[in-house]
């Protein structure tokens, strides 16, 4: 499986896969290159944070530029983050049955799984855990924080997207964005027990440093996804905040950066990252 790359498309820096099959493109994106002036210098797509609508809805349209889905913006889903276990699923861009999925996005979802082409999806992130999952014939965007992880959301989205494309488990392709690394990321000693109870002592290092990467990685295999079909995107949002946005590091006040994907099919998808 190839590694992400990092690609710069009309000044919004991408760290991408530009050899996904099935007309999927994906990306996470960079905080540079946007219209948000600090604290959400500058290309947040959160429209929850405090930032100005205006420049949000801007931010979104390089971004969707970025990947080849410029003129999409008025079919993104972009759900409301509530660190819950709900599954949205995106099956037609007929403009009835995407108000509704969109609505059901609004009331609050942490995952939205896709197989309708030309229907981008958007979940916005500052330390929490993006991934993207590739099936064939569609996708899922995950938001995995501390909470979700534990309950295995990204299980719970495989599982989702494999009914939904018809698929097995090992047929998947995992992309795991930027998060905050074990490193910058201390908690609590009872949240460190219960993820060792849940994953294992390999989820915690030193006294009570947790390792985000660590128990997604247990979540993947044991949903059946091959090690060999998960890319890993390494860097620390704490300790990378010229790159990407931390709400740890930044004392709560920040941007958001995001994981796009959209099924442009197999002629959209020549044009995209040129």
């Amino acid at each position: 499986m190839a590694a992400l790359s990092r690609q710069v498309s009309g000044g919004v820096a991408l760290l991408t896969d530009e050899s996904v099959p099935g007309g999927v493109t994906l990306a996470f994106t960079e905080r540079g290159g946007g219209a948000s002036e600090a604290p959400y210098a500058s290309l947040n797509l959160g429209d929850a944070c405090g930032d100005d609508p205006s420049r949000v809805a801007e931010n979104r349209r390089r971004a969707l530029a970025a990947i080849g889905a410029e003129g999409l913006l008025e079919y993104l889903v972009n759900p409301r983050q509530v660190h819950g276990s709900h599954v949205v699923i995106v099956r037609s861009a007929d403009a009835s049955e995407l108000a509704a999925a969109r609505a059901e996005a609004r009331a609050g979802a942490d995952a939205v799984v896709c197989t309708a082409e030309r229907v981008p999806v958007l979940l916005c992130f500052a330390d929490c855990v993006p991934v993207t999952l590739v099936a064939p014939g569609g996708f899922a965007v995950v938001h995995s924080g501390w909470r979700g992880t534990i309950t295995r959301i990204v299980a719970r989205a495989a599982e989702v997207l494999c009914e939904e494309a018809s698929c097995e488990p090992s047929d998947l392709l995992a992309y795991v964005g930027p998060h905050i690394g074990v490193a910058d990321y201390e908690v609590s000693p009872e949240l460190a027990t219960s993820f060792v109870e849940e994953f294992g002592p390999g989820v915690i290092s030193g006294e009570r440093n947790l390792d985000l990467s660590a128990a997604l990685a247990v979540t993947l295999r044991d949903a059946g996804v091959p090690s060999e079909s998960v890319a890993w995107v390494e860097e620390s949002t704490a300790s990378a905040t010229d790159r990407f946005f931390s709400y740890r590091a930044e004392g709560g006040t920040c941007g958001r950066h995001g994981a796009l994907a959209v099924m442009l099919g197999p002629d959209g998808k020549e044009a995209v990252l040129r």
